[in-house]
């Protein structure tokens, strides 16, 4: 299923998105983990979530994981450069240091268990071991494969 074709089931509904960063607007496979401002921005994604963020109805929000403390310094600067649409305030960067290094999985699964359930929940990631977890504790929520953003 595509995000145009989930967007416009739910066009008269509130929504708050997550999208995830390497994999889906950052090409992870470029350059060292801890050379996050070397990640190469994949423009297509990011051109089509810019276009989605113009739509009042849709609350844009970042859910990425990142393995050192340092990296949320790095991903907000990468951020600002490429994809400054997604508002500080809904950045969630989500140490694994700072988490006894656990998996991404149960990380991200945790933090949408603790969002408030008073809008459509949409989670965009290229990981098919971090959607599974995050539909097993998090029913509710529709999930999408990054490449629903290619149509």
């Amino acid at each position: 299923m595509y995000i145009d074709d989930v967007l416009e089931q739910y066009k008269d509904k509130k929504i708050k998105l997550f999208v995830d960063m390497d994999g889906v607007i950052a090409d992870y496979e470029v350059g060292l983990a801890r050379d996050y401002d070397k990640k190469r921005p994949l423009k297509s994604n990011i051109k089509k979530l810019k276009e989605i963020s113009e739509n009042p109805n849709i609350e844009m929000n970042i859910l990425s994981v990142t393995r050192y403390d340092k990296g949320f310094e790095e991903k907000n600067i990468w951020l600002d450069k490429y994809a400054p649409f997604f508002q500080k305030k809904n950045r969630n960067i989500i140490s694994r240091e700072s988490n006894g290094f656990e998996k991404s999985s149960i990380l991200k699964a945790n933090f949408i268990k603790g969002i408030k359930r008073n809008k459509i929940i949409i989670i965009i990631d290229d990981d098919p071991l971090v959607l599974k977890r995050i539909h097993k504790e998090n029913e509710d929520v529709v999930l999408l494969k990054d490449t629903a953003l290619v149509k």
